[in-house]
């Protein structure tokens, strides 16, 4: 399930659904089952991923990341992919409701959610093996994530949501960017093409580096746009405790220890979520 990651699926839906208190469109029962339904996505294409780069020989015995329980044969390959795929189904099902309320634009959210999901690394053309995954994490943890949990609550769409939704997704790249910059080696032997891959190290150091500082830059964007909410100005100071592990993202030696910098990458996600959350309905 790699929990130290669902941060990211959580994450979208606590800043969208504080957008929606904002408004007064706040919608309990959507707001729920939208995080229900992001959570078992990620968990089905962290599972879909688990067997994939099992599949591709991405998943060695070298990696230096936490066990993945079909390479270490803690779980037959066969049993992986019927959990992907039934959690998958799950999700699905939970998403009735939100396509019940929020029409088709939630189906189709959903849809490219799921589809998207599997080919990160599965399907003819993985979408992660060829250097893409950034952007699918940007789009779909970012804008996405946070629209469609606002709009399911207030039935509508507004800029201001989606240049908001850009934060979470940004400091979820940067999660995968430590989880890239890992496996660089074991990525490049099994011809996973990463962005880390294609162009180095120090593009990945300074890619983790600019997600997080842009990142906290939307509130301050958010702030001249609007002309509201100057309390979520205080997010921006939530640089402050990523400073450590920039620094060591930078100059320290790939090893096992990024394991740590990713769980605090984790952590730093879900606090910027929470203070932009609680200082935007201040």
């Amino acid at each position: 399930m790699r929990p130290k990651t669902l941060w990211a699926g959580i994450a979208p839906v606590i800043i969208g659904t504080a957008l929606a208190f904002g408004d007064g469109k706040m919608h309990l029962l959507s707001a729920i089952a939208a995080l229900v339904a992001s959570l078992l996505i990620q968990i089905a294409t962290n599972f879909s991923n688990d067997y994939f780069d099992f599949i591709h020989g991405a998943d060695t015995k070298e990696r230096l990341g936490p066990k993945r329980v079909t390479q270490s044969g803690l779980v037959k390959p066969e049993i992986v992919k019927i959990a992907f795929i039934l959690t998958f189904l799950l999700a699905f099902i939970v998403g009735l409701y939100l396509i019940w309320r929020g029409g088709w634009p939630i189906l189709t959210i959903g849809i490219l959610s799921i589809i998207l999901g599997i080919l990160y690394t599965g399907g003819p053309f993985p979408l992660g093996y060829h250097g893409l995954g950034d952007i699918v994490v940007l789009i779909f943890f970012g804008p996405v994530a946070v629209g469609g949990t606002y709009y399911v609550q207030a039935l509508e769409i507004t800029p201001i949501v989606l240049i908001a939704g850009l934060s979470p997704g940004l400091l979820s790249m940067a999660l995968l960017t430590v989880n890239n910059l890992r496996d660089i080696h074991t990525d490049r032997t099994a011809g996973k093409i990463t962005l880390a891959v294609r162009f180095g190290e120090l593009f990945t150091r300074m890619e983790y580096l600019i997600s997080i500082a842009i990142a906290c830059l939307i509130p301050v964007i958010l702030f001249f746009i609007k002309g509201e909410h100057p309390y979520a100005l205080a997010t921006t100071f939530v640089f402050i405790p990523a400073i450590p592990s920039i620094y060591y993202i930078f100059m320290k030696q790939i090893g096992p220890d990024l394991n740590h910098i990713l769980a605090n990458t984790g952590k730093l996600l879900l606090l910027y979520s929470v203070v932009f959350s609680i200082s935007w309905i201040l």
